[in-house]
């Protein structure tokens, strides 16, 4: 392994043209006559190895005479999956434990393992399940897997998934976040992490798949079945009486603990520049809202689904759309980014309404999300769907069918809004019936190219991980009507109209926020940044990467932003700023506020 190292490192040192042809060339050159029984170099190794040496004998690493340039240049060749941090940040995904659900939609799984709508086959899930649920072993694992990978971590989005966030007790909730930030913070969290691993293992916990398959299979045969209903199946398995009680005892914390890990954060190697929780719109208060400020929440996923009132009922979704425009008035004039979930194909629907429905989602002034996550609806075993599929009152779409739709809501989508996803992470042998394929999204874009049109929403114009010339760039403001504010999304953009990197600037309505002033922690005629986000792959902090990361862009949208509500009228500009993001705004002027931090105007 280190002699294929050594002569990567020569090439790039000496300038010699070192690409994924010629690294492939290279591997294939030096594994040629090795035994099976012989260990063969691979490009998913080499960071690892390269990573174990720089830590456990740094005379040896020191003896490669790597560079800080030079290295940037072997994790940029080496690098896997590099459209993972193409967006700015590492994402980091975490799993809340089981827990039981105050819903019952049609279509949503019932896994005994896992929360609500959830399955133990997801990628994230399986993690979770192998680290007891743990918030801490979670992101310490993840992290160690992307660091291997090649990916800079100093900026990290934390997303929280797992069923609806308000449903768990508060306690539990400041746990999970706490443990999270701790697990960024701390140096060593490979030794921390054993400790925490011998204590579930010493509560009788387990962390195998096939033994907790086999824990779970008489009662998951009664809830598929309907004979149980999944919230009596997940009392009796991590209720009273269970390891899980226990456990339960050591899962809480205050916010003043949280508030420890925050202030560790400001500075930490590993800062968060994102929280996302994941909630239901009839979870939405001002009260949920405060609490998730004080967690350090940014953006808020909300399972949205259908904007049809008799879609909603058919499928059990015991949620007006009254409710879900209110839960939009209150996310926005917080400053949350609203990152919607939308399904086609849902039972009581038809490819028509999902066309119409759709389009009124994504343009009209109730609703206008920031992100979307549009996906078709699937046939999951143990759902009552099942039933509506024997009858035949629900079938799936076929696979022209379903793109036509879905070709249709992508061309819809105005250049404010990001379609982040076009498939859920369920795999193929989980799905009964519907879509399968796991390049759906491929497919609709095909499609449209087809067309002869182009797409507009954020995710298809992203310079991923391109190079961005900053002279060619141009700054252009898009402006939207909401049912409470004003929104303002300045751009950056190439002369491809590729994006850059954006602003959400949001003025909402004095006469709004007045008459719900004592649910807000806002007044009037205060101006909110929603969002600030530079595309390219991740600078590491107080570099400069080879993206759009560190030129200047984000202070050059900001001090747009203040001018732009400056000329509205607006006396005052809030940030919705995440932990990790503190330090810079408060280098631009901002000062702390309350939930926010903010300028005068």
């Amino acid at each position: 392994m280190e002699s294929v190292l050594l002569e990567i490192l020569e090439g790039l040192r000496t300038g010699r043209c070192v690409d994924e042809r010629q690294l492939a060339k290279l591997l294939h050159r030096h594994n040629r006559g090795l035994g099976d029984g012989q260990r063969h170099a691979a490009k998913k190794r080499l960071l690892p190895y390269y990573l174990k040496v720089r830590e456990a004998d740094p005379a040896r690493w020191a003896r490669w005479d790597v560079r800080p340039d030079l290295e940037r240049q072997l994790f940029g060749l080496l690098r896997v999956k590099p459209r993972r941090t193409a967006s700015g940040v590492a994402t980091i995904s975490v799993i809340t434990k089981p827990w039981k659900c105050s819903s019952a939609c049609a279509y949503c799984p019932s896994d005994l393992r896992m929360p609500k709508s959830y399955l133990c086959s997801e990628p994230a899930c399986q993690r979770a399940e192998r680290n007891y649920f743990d918030p801490y072993l979670q992101a310490a694992s993840r992290l160690r897997a992307l660091t291997q990978m090649g990916h800079p971590t100093d900026k990290v989005e934390l997303i929280i998934l797992g069923g609806t966030w308000s449903d768990y007790p508060p306690a539990y909730q400041a746990w999970f976040v706490t443990e999270l930030f701790r697990a960024l913070n701390d140096g060593d969290v490979e030794q921390k992490a054993k400790a925490r691993r011998a204590f579930y293992k010493g509560t009788g916990l387990s962390s195998c798949a096939e033994e907790l398959a086999e824990r779970v299979a008489g009662l998951q045969k009664r809830v598929d079945a309907g004979s149980l209903g999944y919230n009596q199946a997940v009392e009796r398995l991590y209720g009273k009486g269970s390891a899980w009680e226990e456990v339960a005892a050591t899962q809480e914390a205050s916010l003043g603990d949280l508030a420890e890990q925050h202030l560790a954060n400001e500075t930490a190697q590993h800062r968060v520049v994102g929280l996302v929780v994941e909630t239901r719109p009839d979870a939405v208060t001002g009260e949920s809202l405060m609490l998730l400020r004080r967690f350090g929440c940014t953006k808020v996923q909300m399972g949205i689904q259908s904007i049809d009132p008799g879609v909603l009922a058919a499928n059990g979704r015991a949620i007006g759309v009254e409710r879900i425009r209110e839960s939009f008035e209150l996310l926005r004039v917080f400053g949350f980014k609203i990152h919607a979930h939308f399904m086609v194909n849902l039972l009581g629907s038809s490819p028509e309404q999902d066309k119409e429905g759709y389009r009124r989602f994504v343009t009209e002034a109730p609703y206008l999300p920031d992100e979307v996550k549009l996906y078709p609806c699937v046939l999951v075993e143990g759902t009552p769907l099942g039933t509506h599929f024997a009858d035949g009152s629900w079938r799936p779409y076929g696979e022209d069918e379903l793109v036509d739709v879905l070709v249709a809501n992508a061309l819809a989508t105005p250049p404010f809004i990001r379609i982040s996803r076009m498939i859920r992470d369920i795999s193929a042998q989980d799905i009964v019936a519907g879509n399968r394929k796991a390049n759906l999204r491929q497919t609709v874009e095909r499609r449209v190219g087809e067309t002869g049109k182009a797409l507009r929403e954020i995710r298809s114009r992203e310079i991923g991980t391109g190079e961005v010339e900053v002279e060619d760039l141009r700054l252009e403001t898009l402006d939207y009507e909401t049912a409470v504010s004003r929104e303002f999304f300045l751009q950056w953009v190439t002369p491809e109209d590729r994006i850059a990197g954006f602003l959400r600037l949001s003025l909402p309505r004095p006469a709004y926020v007045q008459e719900h002033q004592a649910d807000l922690p806002v007044s009037p005629f205060e101006a909110m940044v929603r969002e600030v986000h530079i595309y390219g792959a991740v600078a590491q902090l107080h570099r400069t990467g080879s993206g759009a990361q560190h030129l200047g862009l984000g202070r050059q949208l900001v001090e747009a932003a203040c001018a732009l509500a400056r000329s509205q009228g607006y006396r005052k500009l809030n940030v919705i700023s995440s932990v990790g993001t503190r330090e810079y705004y408060r280098a631009l002027g901002f000062t702390d506020v309350g939930l926010y931090q903010q300028i005068p105007l």
